[in-house]
């Protein structure tokens, strides 16, 4: 039953880590982000785990929690960039929830990433100092490759040059149809 479990997915730094508890509060629903559970169960970082353990393993441990936290019922998860590429979590978000997807423009992402290196897949972007055009150029190849799951979801949101109050309010709108539609 996808009783009132909604995934948040979308590109890093698309904004799922600081819409989803507000969300959540504003619903009345519990709120997790799915990594800081991956961390707090590993008691490491994101970054230090694929750099010690590599993506393959992370990918089995977020496959893992991602299972537990589906069974919850009203809950709203944040999700990792790359969560919903694989069929497998795909597959387990459908059946159990609502995806809604928050899309942001490639130069947007740019502008948040660019100074981040808690971001395994960018961090060695941002220590070489590398310019804006090879950074547009990673996130445009990762967008293409994730965009078949993320606009398979439930519902796509456009965050781009909108205040955060504006988006949880078009989401809080929009969900309560999403979730009271008939599997």
């Amino acid at each position: 039953m996808k009783e009132k479990r909604i995934y948040l997915t979308g590109f890093m730094t698309s904004g799922k880590s600081t819409i989803g508890p507000i969300l959540a509060n504003v619903l009345g629903l519990e709120f997790f982000d799915l990594d800081k559970v991956i961390e707090s169960k590993e008691r490491q970082t994101i970054v230090e785990i694929f750099e010690k353990k590599g993506e393959a393993y992370f990918r089995e441990i977020e496959f893992g929690v991602l299972q537990n936290l589906s069974e919850r019922a009203g809950v709203v998860i944040s999700l990792g960039g790359g969560t919903l590429t694989s069929q497998t979590n795909f597959d387990l978000l459908k059946s159990t929830g609502k995806i809604i997807y928050l899309k942001v423009s490639p130069n947007n992402l740019y502008k948040r990433l660019k100074n981040k290196i808690d971001r395994p897949l960018f961090r060695d972007l941002v220590l070489g100092e590398k310019n804006e055009e090879d950074f547009l150029e990673r996130i445009k190849e990762l967008l293409e490759k994730r965009r078949l799951y993320y606009e398979k979801a439930d519902l796509i949101i456009n965050t781009d040059l909108q205040p955060l109050g504006r988006t949880v309010d078009k989401i809080a709108k929009r969900i309560s149809v999403l979730i009271n539609e008939k599997d």
